[in-house]
């Protein structure tokens, strides 16, 4: 199975984080975070709900430390030459198994850092690898610092971001075609869902989002499913993905007839969309595009029906969520880069009257306009 970039570019990879590594003085990184051992070495699994850790030291030297069926897994999908397996029962100690490699790795006394905020390094797992690194040696919090690596993409990751773009218009016309009075939300989710398998997709960070009626004016998901009204509203949030590399987008698609409501909501939320991408430009900030967002709502006079972050980057991402560093809220003071892919969502929940709109798309931060992902017109469609 081959890797999908090739090894100089990993080893480049790897060696920046060498680098900043050395600048941060940490002689070491201990990551659980899946994300890092995809963009270090292919690593590609879901073992990481177990204890899981890559080992990377300034040197260059990788170990991973795992269980017997992620073995496979890695040398199939990886370049890690030196893999580890801690064996499951009521007294294993991976943790502990850990300080004997980094023992053997010449750790003692040195300084590691180590990815805490990782949905791979459980509250309970993180106090037992505190505990049997206790006195060994000393740990810092390196959560961001192969986030901040992975925020840029390099040409080849951009190639795979732009077929995620193609795959998440393919399922928007996947809905368009699949939606209407009567519709059941199963076949529109299935229909989405297809599209991007059969276009050699992967299966997205976390659920597609769908609800209709009063669920139109949720922005996570839920259970269950409903037959569309004659007059309703569908919102939909959804991300092509491939090679792990996600393309999001989010639309709400009135059933029947749009209310005057909708229209309205549509004009503000494609008005804050285009100032917020028109922000996304080198030297700009994430906190001064999601201010253009809020000026342009706030204008409009709809500060209490708009959230408080509009968007967030994108990357190759695992369960349980597509949501990547750094995020689009007041204040942010991350600078965009070209090569960043941000998705920019303009959510827009109308309690009082019960009706939704949304519109967002993904774009890549250029040296000059951002370039949306999605080739679908930003017009409001009803069926």
């Amino acid at each position: 199975m081959p890797l999908h970039f090739f090894e100089a570019e990993l080893a480049e990879r790897r060696a920046a984080a060498c680098r900043l590594m050395e600048q941060e003085g940490l002689d070491g990184l201990l990551m659980f975070r899946q994300e890092s051992m995809y963009y270090l070495t292919g690593y590609d699994t879901f073992g990481y709900v177990f204890f899981q850790c890559l080992y990377l030291g300034a040197d260059g030297r990788l170990v991973l430390l795992t269980r017997a069926p992620d073995l496979r897994q890695a040398q199939q999908t990886s370049m890690i030459p030196d893999i580890r397996i801690w064996v499951d029962g009521p007294d294993a100690e991976p943790a502990r198994e850990l300080r004997a490699i980094l023992e053997e790795a010449g750790c003692a006394g040195k300084k590691l850092g180590v990815e805490y905020e990782a949905y791979g390094l459980t509250a309970a797992n993180g106090k037992r690898l505190d505990a049997a690194l206790e006195g060994f040696c000393s740990l810092a919090d390196a959560s961001a610092l192969v986030s901040k690596l992975r925020v840029v993409k390099s040409p080849a990751e951009l190639d795979y971001v732009r077929r995620a773009g193609e795959l998440a218009d393919a399922a928007w016309q996947a809905a368009l075609d699949t939606a209407g009075p009567g519709a059941f939300e199963g076949d529109i989710m299935a229909a989405m869902h297809g599209a991007i398998f059969r276009g050699g997709g992967d299966d997205p960070g976390n659920e597609f989002i769908l609800g209709s009626g009063p669920g139109a004016l949720l922005c996570r998901y839920y259970t269950g499913r409903r037959n569309l009204d004659p007059q309703d509203q569908l919102t939909l949030e959804w991300a092509g993905t491939y090679r792990h590399y996600h393309a999001a987008m989010m639309r709400t698609l009135p059933i029947g007839d749009p209310l005057p409501l909708h229209r309205e909501m549509h004009a503000v939320a494609q008005d804050a969309l285009l100032a917020v991408e028109d922000s996304l430009r080198p030297g700009q900030t994430y906190g001064e595009a999601f201010d253009a967002h809020g000026r342009v709502m706030d204008a409009a006079g709809y500060q209490a029906h708009r959230l408080n972050a509009c968007g967030y980057s994108l990357g190759t991402t695992f369960a349980p969520n597509w949501m990547d560093w750094p995020m689009l809220y007041h204040g942010n003071p991350v600078v965009f880069v070209p090569g960043m892919v941000v998705f920019c969502h303009m959510i827009i929940f109308n309690s009082e009257a019960g009706v939704a709109m949304t519109l967002g798309r993904s774009s890549v931060v250029t040296e000059k306009a951002a370039e949306p992902l999605s080739a679908a017109g930003l017009e409001l469609l009803n069926r």
